[in-house]
């Protein structure tokens, strides 16, 4: 029964996410204006409501033995580690997009499972914002995106180390690219001013998508082209090893952790 009603946690989170995501294309705001800015309730309240599902999630499946208490511990273990490489990333600034903490991410959600990995990814981004100051409308999106991040490299199985490795290098150079599509989305209907207006909602979806098209091409397809290649290029140095490393512990505390 606990785990199911996990699940429906984690899928929770999930459709909220999306609805977030979504909602500038749906609600009335005035171009020029963010979500945060014309609400300024919804980031405490959509901060606090996505960590309150993550404890929630976390205390079902440590009750439920998913996660063992060594199992918990590595995760903030691990989430120390991603805030200590955020700190690092803001104190001497990577080319364009490139963050170290999504191939940390990467492998950890492949080694211990998706749904560590879902909750690794939306604990990393609120830890790091709180310890470098980067608190503002744009965190409950970083921490849905970082969240799915871990949840999809979780469901990376593939037989035979080399292509699993491989997979991994693909998944690192998509969530690059879908990292920086999925935050745009939160703030680009409403990011233009009135003259330059990029969206309209009498359009139709095949000509909206060409104007995010446009615009994600101008505005920050070359940020996330520096974040796809440090993705690829921290995963060939760190999966192997790290990975190798992650399963001793696993294979060692008998961690019980479900996929997906």
């Amino acid at each position: 029964m606990r785990r199911y009603l996990a699940s429906a946690i984690y899928a929770l989170g999930a459709a909220i996410g999306v609805l977030v995501l979504l909602y500038p294309l749906l609600g009335p705001l005035s171009p020029g204006i963010s979500l945060g800015e014309s609400q300024p309730w919804s980031t405490p309240l959509l901060t606090a409501g996505m960590l309150g599902l993550s404890v929630l999630a976390l205390l079902l499946e440590a009750q439920g033995q998913t996660l063992s208490a060594k199992a918990i511990a590595m995760l903030g273990v691990l989430v120390a580690l991603t805030s200590v490489l955020r700190f690092i990333e803001v104190a001497m600034p990577l080319p364009g997009g490139f963050s170290p903490i999504f191939a940390v991410i990467i492998i950890a959600g492949h080694v211990f499972g998706a749904r560590f990995g879902f909750l690794m990814g939306t604990f990393s981004l609120l830890t790091s914002a709180v310890i470098t100051g980067g608190v503002g409308p744009w965190l409950p999106f970083q921490m849905f995106a970082a969240g799915w991040v871990g949840l999809t490299s979780g469901w990376v199985r593939c037989k035979g180390r080399g292509w699993e490795r491989y997979a991994l290098y693909g998944l690192g150079a998509i969530w690059g690219f879908l990292y920086g599509i999925v935050i745009n989305l939160y703030f680009w209907p409403i990011a233009m001013a009135p003259q330059e207006q990029a969206w309209d909602r009498g359009l139709g979806l095949g000509e909206m998508l060409g104007r995010y098209a446009t615009f994600y091409a101008a505005t920050s397809l070359a940020w996330d082209v520096a974040r796809a290649v440090g993705n690829v290029a921290l995963l060939a140095i760190l999966a192997a090893p790290m990975a190798k490393v992650l399963l001793r512990f696993r294979q060692r505390f008998r961690f019980e952790v479900a996929d997906g």
